[in-house]
């Protein structure tokens, strides 16, 4: 079946032709818009438009480019784009556009040409838009200058048809030929004779016309040059100059300008001037430019000596051609002399408490001319402080109309003009510098309104501590600033006779070591005088405030220092550990951190038994008393300030350890502050005795045990053992060590009842002695023997300190 079908098929397109013999044409004027109709292609090639999109029908252009669309439905031909002949055929005359209808289904060619229809759409352009010719004056008619033709693109009657002059001027006329049809020339023909003297120049435009409708123009201009030949003599503008120069006219001044001209061009037409014969004098009063024609005064005139000059001037051009024309010249008595100002006096520098009308200057103004213009006005440019009044005829004065001040205006420039009624009017001025001169009416002023200054206690004498500084808005010796102490000092404010100014320069001294604790501020008050007479002054307060050293050592106030023995804290052997001992208090004269004291714990019978507050100095007890504890104990607490560096004293502290007297220490403050001196003796009284009782009969116990061991000794028996020793005194025994309780013995010597010396001796015979401690301090341990301790007080120097004998006889004896 498949091959049958493809025989039908090929029997039924041989049976259709092709491709028509004749192509289809049609015609289109170019720049046709697009969509614009060319022809109906279905009708004019025998197809029902039904089968162009049945069979497929497409354009096939032979040049690739798509120029036209066919439109299926109505089977039109229309165009694609805008069409331009000259860019598609150039200046081809005749511009076709070939393609072909092809129709796929059965397939059938037909060749379509279209022919494109030229429009008078570019207009003839020439090669240049200006042309110039130069042309001899003495070219004849008939010369012949050529000129390259215009171009336009489009063809045949929409080409260049014609040239034309316009204007036309009647000198030139234009012929062109045409050789071939594509190449064209033109010609500038000369008419008539030319004449460089009445028309040097020619402007006039050529113009080239098309033959389309409308036609089309294009337009070159034309310059022609005419070159000069010299015909033509110099001829001046006038045949008698006249001029007037006013007498004593400066030298060089031009009295008149003389004019030839030359109708010729180039070194034809250039003309010198020069005067025609000798003129005697004339010839050493004027001199003529020989390019300008300028008539210049080489001197000045008088009218008086003469009041005409008459001159000749030739003028003579590049050829040897000349003219010669006359020149008078006219004298004229004119305002000529200006006015004339003259100092009479003059009085400068003026003082700045001149009273308002004091006369600075006398001057007279004269002028040499006469009548109106020798009448003078006088003016002054200043009208605010000074002005001028009329003294007598010509005379004039220059005063002052208000008060002057000399630091606003130190000077003023003063320019007086004076005007005559010539006219023009001439003027002269003359300028008055007037200085002021200073009067003393500023007082000095300080830079501060106060001063604060600074000085170390224990300074060096003579210490630069700072320095004033006060302006004078004067001059001079009015404005030289001298300062000083001022004697007037208010009652209230404290100062003293230690500070000391520079009286050049302000500088402030501090004479003498000052001390903090007796001075800490000072105010005074210095005074600032300018050398003006009257001296003007001001004041200014400087305060001196005094820095603070640690220059002193803190002073122990309780427990008194006095040359009496010191009092014995009472203690009662029940007290706790924390219980208040006693209370140092000291002070320090310093301030700020050199003030601040702190507590220390320097040396005490049992360091291990008190404490001292850093801070508040209060000695506590460290732990609860016992039995094995002294009844009498000696301390040191050292003060020490916070300075840099510190500085320190010493208080020493005695306490007794009272026994079943614990009830004694209320009543014993009450006794200090008791009213009655019969009660507190009584009570004083009874205590001591009731003491010293409870003493005699401890004292008598411990002399009896004691005799007892000392029998026992010789005997030959140990006293004690490492067996017979307490637990803790064993255990002691075997480190080598004992507790400080047990470190001494009481023992009275012979005769010991009326004596206050105590002995320490070692408890356990056979046991060397142990070191003890004493606490220097909360955080200081001292190590020192065990050694007999003295019963005696030890009372501190005036300073609140131990002295070294004091301390040994506490410590060794």
């Amino acid at each position: 079946m498949a091959m049958a079908r493809q025989v039908l098929c090929v029997c039924a397109l041989l049976s259709v032709p092709l491709a028509r013999s004749q192509p289809i044409r049609y015609s289109v004027a170019e720049e046709a818009d697009s969509g614009s109709l060319v022809g109906n292609l279905a009708q004019d090639a025998a197809l029902p438009p039904a089968q162009l999109s049945a069979r497929r029908a497409r354009l096939l252009p032979e040049d690739g480019r798509q120029h036209f669309r066919l439109d299926r439905d109505s089977g039109r031909l229309v165009v694609a784009d805008r069409l331009d002949r000259e860019q598609l055929c150039a200046q081809s005359h005749t511009c076709t556009l070939a393609f072909e209808l092809l129709l796929a289904d059965p397939l059938q060619f037909f060749r379509v040409e279209v022919t494109l229809q030229d429009i008078n759409d570019h207009s003839p352009v020439f090669p240049a838009e200006r042309v110039t010719f130069k042309i001899p004056e003495a070219s004849g008619p008939g010369s012949r200058f050529p000129l390259e033709a215009a171009r336009d693109l489009d063809i045949g009657n929409n080409g260049i048809q014609a040239y034309s002059i316009s204007p036309e001027n009647g000198y030139f006329s234009v012929s062109y030929d045409s050789q071939s049809e594509d190449d064209k020339f033109i010609d500038l023909v000369l008419e008539k004779p030319l004449d460089r003297e009445e028309q040097a120049e020619m402007h006039f435009s050529l113009i080239a016309v098309d033959g389309g409708s409308p036609p089309r123009t294009g337009t070159t201009q034309i310059h022609i040059l005419i070159l000069d030949a010299n015909d033509n003599s110099p001829v001046f503008t006038q045949k008698v100059y006249t001029g007037q120069v006013l007498e004593n006219a400066p030298d060089g001044s031009v009295v008149l300008t003389v004019l030839a001209t030359d109708r010729d061009a180039g070194i034809n037409g250039d003309i010198s001037y020069q005067f025609s014969h000798t003129m005697g004098q004339r010839e050493s009063l004027f001199e003529i430019d020989p390019i300008t024609g300028e008539i210049k005064l080489l001197k000045s005139l008088d009218f008086e000596t003469a009041e005409h000059h008459e001159l000749h001037v030739r003028a003579t051009d590049g050829g040897g051609l000349s003219a010669v024309c006359k020149v008078l010249v006219e004298v004229l008595d004119m305002n000529d002399n200006a006015p004339e100002l003259e100092v009479s006096s003059f009085s400068s520098p003026l003082a700045e408490n001149s009273a308002p009308g004091t006369v600075v200057a006398l001057f007279t103004v004269r002028d040499r001319d006469a009548g109106a213009n020798g009448k003078v006005s006088c003016a002054l440019d200043d009208q605010l402080v000074f002005s001028l009044r009329p003294a007598y005829k010509n005379y004039y004065e220059l005063v002052t109309v208000s008060a002057l001040d000399r630091e606003e205006t130190a000077q003023y420039m003063l320019t007086v003009t004076a005007a005559d009624a010539g006219s023009p009017p001439l003027t002269s001025s003359h300028t008055f510098t007037v200085a002021i001169s200073d009067v003393n009416d500023n007082a000095p002023v300080f830079n501060q309104t106060s001063y604060t200054m600074y000085v170390r206690e224990n300074n060096v004498p003579g210490v630069l501590v700072g320095a004033v500084s006060a302006a004078d808005a004067d001059v001079g010796l009015n404005a030289k600033v001298s300062y000083s102490l001022s004697a007037g000092q208010a009652a209230e404010r404290p100062w003293c006779s230690c500070l000391s100014v520079n009286s050049e320069n302000g500088q402030v001294f501090v004479l003498r070591a000052l001390d903090y604790e007796q001075l800490r501020q000072s105010e005074v008050v210095v005074s600032a005088s300018d050398a003006g007479s009257p001296p003007l002054r001001a004041n200014v307060t400087v305060r001196l405030l005094v820095l603070d050293e640690n220059d002193n050592a803190p002073l122990v106030l309780y427990p008194a220092h006095d040359s009496g023995p010191a009092s014995s804290e009472l203690v009662p052997v029940s007290a706790e550990a924390g219980y208040l001992v006693s209370k140092v208090v000291a002070v320090d004269a310093d301030s700020g951190q050199n003030s601040w004291l702190s507590y220390h714990l320097l040396r005490a019978t049992d360091p291990g038994l008190f404490a001292v507050a850093a801070q508040s100095g209060e000695v506590r007890l460290r732990r609860p008393l016992t039995d094995r504890d002294s009844v009498k104990h000696k301390l040191v607490v050292l003060v020490r300030d916070n300075g840099r560096p510190p500085l320190s004293a010493t208080a020493a502290l005695s306490a007794l350890l009272l026994k079943d007297f614990s009830d004694l220490r209320q009543p014993h403050s009450s006794l200090a502050t008791d009213d009655q001196p019969g009660s507190l003796t009584t009570y004083l009284i009874l205590a001591l005795v009731f003491v010293s009782l409870l003493f005699l009969g401890s004292t008598a116990a411990f002399v009896a045990r004691g005799l007892c061991k000392r029998k026992e000794l010789k005997a030959g028996h140990v006293l004690y053992g490492a067996d017979n020793l307490p637990s803790g005194l064993a255990e002691a025994a075997a480190a080598g060590t004992l507790p400080h309780p047990y470190c001494y013995e009481i023992s009275l010597t012979t005769g010991s009842a009326n004596s206050d010396c105590k002995f320490l001796k070692p408890f356990v015979p056979s046991l060397t002695p142990q070191p003890c401690t004493m606490a220097g301090g909360p955080s200081e341990e001292q190590v020192f023997p065990c050694v007999p301790v003295p019963t005696e007080d030890v009372t501190p120097d005036d300073a609140g300190t131990v002295s070294a004998e004091q301390f040994n006889r506490l410590s060794f004896n």
